[in-house]
């Protein structure tokens, strides 16, 4: 049977307000999954009390001092890519940094639910087209969305904690929330490309932010062979690399890639952008699971 997801009814339950557990409209059902399963895990439980008290402050300092504040007079058109990101979905508008680096394409949003930001590298401005950019910016804006910033915000603090000269002391006590955390944050990204779409509504567009994001070269981009690219997800799934990826916070790009590209055929997508037909529920998150599952 083919459900229709009526987005325009969705922004607007969540412009009212939390509901409850989160789970409606296009979340990945892997990421309620992990997320519900994660709350009940003591370690995790606190180590986010401990990061909220701690994290927002230092993080925004830190900001303030080596990053550029987007506004409507510093940045206009990132600014305005983010307030429309932000309407598509039904949040307030989230404060953008622009950070001075030049040597990777990545963006990364942190804070807590009700007061988050996005921090975004200066190499992807100069990388992406304002579309592609829409594509990053709605991602990280899903994370909003979702509830996902508080979590974020801790493993990126554990991963500090566990780099630093007491993390060899602390590794006991944290390893265990980050192992956890990094599982939850593989599917959360699933999630959040999902938002991405909603936001810039063209697959071809979000492939290719994605594309750039890998290679890391608007040069090298134009001479890429996408096809080939994705023949990869077919070596990434055997063999030693899924050891190194059950390390990773985000799942291969390539996986990302093909369950965004079943996402744009589902029937969620498609009547979210106003046409008919596409795969059910069921199917959309059957066929997710076994593109982006590392065991």
């Amino acid at each position: 049977m083919t459900s229709r997801f009526d987005f325009t009814s969705y922004i607007e339950e969540k412009k009212r307000g939390p509901s409850g557990e989160r789970g409606e409209g296009y979340a990945y059902e892997g990421d309620l999954k992990v997320l519900r399963a994660m709350r009940t895990m003591k370690p995790v439980e606190v180590a986010v009390a401990q990061t909220v008290k701690l994290s927002k402050e230092f993080l925004t300092n830190e900001l303030l001092g080596n990053a550029v504040k987007v506004g409507p007079k510093q940045f206009p058109r990132i600014h305005r890519i983010t307030a429309e990101c932000a309407q598509t979905l039904g949040i307030p508008a989230p404060q953008v940094y622009i950070v001075p680096q030049i040597g990777s394409i990545n963006a990364a949003t942190y804070g807590v639910d009700h007061d988050a930001f996005i921090m975004v590298h200066a190499a992807t401005v100069d990388a992406l087209s304002d579309e592609e950019l829409r594509f990053v910016i709605g991602h990280e804006c899903g994370h909003i969305q979702n509830n996902h910033v508080v979590y974020l915000t801790t493993l990126h603090m554990l991963r500090v904690m566990l780099q630093a000269a007491t993390g060899v002391l602390l590794a006991p006590v944290l390893l265990p929330a980050q192992i956890a955390l990094q599982g939850w944050a593989r599917a959360a990204e699933v999630t959040c490309d999902r938002a991405g779409l909603l936001c810039c509504r063209d697959a071809k567009v979000a492939t290719h932010a994605f594309v750039k994001l890998a290679i890391g070269s608007r040069r090298l981009f134009d001479e890429m062979n996408v096809d080939a690219y994705l023949e990869q997800l077919a070596e990434a799934k055997g063999g030693y690399g899924r050891m190194s990826e059950l390390q990773r916070s985000h799942p291969y790009l390539t996986k990302r890639i093909e369950a965004l590209r079943v996402f744009a055929d589902s029937a969620l997508y498609r009547s979210a952008t106003g046409r008919e037909g596409g795969l059910d529920r069921d199917e959309l998150e059957k066929r997710t699971e076994e593109i982006v599952k590392v065991m």
